[in-house]
């Protein structure tokens, strides 16, 4: 992780066929094509590699977020349970529909922690959304299961856990409806990108005709085409699915180059005194895009990532101060800092954030690390590497 580290001839094969073309958009112009459909072909790849009936490509993970939830009627006034620890997206994904984002404490897989999701739960709850951070996943049967309890819809957002699966199944794949990103940061890229995934045929037949203005997309003729019900613009371009469509072609050899330089990192610091990794449940396997790792305290954390720092060992992140992924430093949210009025529905579902506290996710972040794994390392460096983050560790504690 991300894919863009080794972007090759594939890449500008796929990207040079629809140049060639010169039919940037995914819909219509039948004839210029030469054939060429970059975003079916992409969503054809994604249907196998996810093992899933449908999916929906969409311009970005927070697009495929707001869609998912749009295609399963979930709007204004409603609440969706979401973690403390994910990206602001999240968040900004829910409220883009008049939805209500209920905040709830992680545990030590660093997402959901199932007994929190169950005391949220008010006749107001519409979905739990899983984030699957880091490349990871939560308690997946004890989440299923509160959400068949009460009824509730089941979202994966899996933008950073492609490759990762639970009991053989790929995450994204789990729950009624699957999330992810394509950004230039992602396993695999786009540029930009997203994708929708599900096995139910309506929320997929909604999502296809949500994301482009509610076209019906029947027939041959674009300019023909019903519009059932209001829609709005989450296309992916062409450029896009095809740089993708070579990504995922090459994912398996992405997936490999990360568990290899994983475990090379994990071996180096799994036998230090004070360290303890994240819970991945059992029957799951990470996707290995980072290497979380959990120190004694607060104290122990701030120290081991300033002298990681000092010693240029980019890219390991301790979120507890950061005001992307962590909902301690998410002051505009708190306090509804938004260049649109808000509604009195979320205003008042929100009202509680700036006071509230979560000490059980302050328990888990304060003392996190979590250490992006690339894959242009070479095997002396990912060696180094370990060698250097091990050092840094034993020195502060």
């Amino acid at each position: 992780m991300p894919g863009f580290e080794l972007f090759g001839d594939l890449e500008r094969k796929e990207v040079n066929d629809v140049l060639d073309n010169g039919v940037l958009m995914r819909y219509g112009f039948d004839g210029m094509r030469k054939g060429h459909w970059k975003a079916k072909e992409l969503e054809t790849e994604l249907q196998n590699t996810f093992q899933i009936n449908h999916v929906q490509l969409v311009s970005s993970g927070t697009a495929a977020v707001s869609v998912a939830l749009a295609s399963a009627g979930v709007g204004a006034g409603d609440e969706v349970i979401m973690p403390t620890f994910t990206f602001v997206a999240s968040f900004e994904a829910i409220m883009m529909l008049g939805a209500i984002p209920v905040l709830v404490d992680i545990d030590d897989t660093l997402t959901l922690d199932p007994k929190a999701v169950e005391n949220a739960i008010t006749d107001k709850t519409k979905a739990v959304m899983i984030v699957q951070m880091c490349g990871s996943m939560g308690n997946m049967n004890a989440l299923s299961n509160i959400c068949t309890k009460h009824n509730l819809l089941f979202v994966e957002d899996a933008c950073q856990a492609i490759g990762g699966t639970y009991q053989g199944k790929p995450l994204g794949s789990i729950g009624d409806l699957g999330c992810f990103s394509f950004d230039f940061v992602k396993t695999i890229t786009c540029g930009e990108g997203g994708a929708v995934i599900t096995n139910n045929p309506e929320y997929y037949k909604n999502a296809d005709h949500y994301s482009d203005h509610g076209h019906d997309h029947i027939g041959s003729d674009r300019g023909a085409e019903s519009h059932p019900f209001l829609g709005y613009n989450f296309r992916l371009s062409e450029l896009h699915a095809a740089v993708g469509l070579a990504q995922v072609k090459r994912l398996p050899e992405f997936l490999s180059i990360q568990k290899k330089n994983y475990t090379i990192l994990r071996d180096a610091i799994g036998e230090i005194p004070g360290v303890t990794f994240r819970k991945v449940p059992e029957g799951g396997e990470e996707s290995y895009a980072f290497l979380n790792f959990f120190l004694p305290d607060l104290e122990s954390a701030r120290k081991v990532s300033a002298s990681l720092k000092d010693k240029g060992i980019d890219a390991c992140f301790h979120y507890y101060d950061n005001n992307w992924h962590y909902v301690r430093k998410w002051d505009h949210l708190k306090n509804l800092k938004s260049l649109y009025p808000i509604s009195n529905e979320v205003k008042k579902g929100l009202q509680t954030l700036q006071n509230k506290k979560f000490e059980q996710s302050d328990h888990y972040i304060a003392r996190n690390m979590s250490c992006l794994i690339k894959l242009s390392w070479t095997e002396d460096e990912v060696r180094q590497r370990a060698e250097t983050m091990a050092s840094c560790i034993k020195s502060c504690f």
